[in-house]
């Protein structure tokens, strides 16, 4: 398996700004779901954001739609997936992981999954 390599995160207050990115060598994961879930204490793993990388569109987590935005730029050496956090808010608060998986929704189910990044939102 190949290692998902992130970057980013830390702490913001509400309202403020972070991005997290994440590098793979390129057509590793053709076909894939490369995204984000996140896992904050006493709560359950949620998908946060991904996108397939052959192409087939985006998913968003319902509280993060309008706030986050993901993309991808590809080279001939790797993909890197970077994840655009506005308007972040106290409740975005946890450690965020890197993953990829078939599943955008379910990218808790994982294939790979990187070293995770803490994000801080203080109010």
């Amino acid at each position: 398996q190949v290692p998902l390599l992130e970057s980013g995160g830390g702490s913001v207050e509400a309202g403020g700004s972070l991005s997290l990115s994440c590098a793979t060598t390129a057509d590793t994961y053709r076909g894939y779901c490369m995204g984000w879930f996140r896992q904050s204490p006493n709560q359950a793993r949620e998908a946060v954001a991904g996108l397939y990388l052959g192409g087939g569109g985006t998913y968003y987590e319902d509280s993060v739609e309008g706030r986050f935005t993901i993309s991808v730029h590809k080279d001939n050496a790797k993909n890197t997936v970077t994840l655009q956090m506005n308007s972040l808010k106290p409740e975005d608060t946890g450690m965020y992981y890197c993953a990829v998986g078939l599943s955008c929704a379910r990218l808790y189910s994982y294939k790979e999954r990187g070293q995770g990044t803490q994000v801080t939102v203080s109010s």
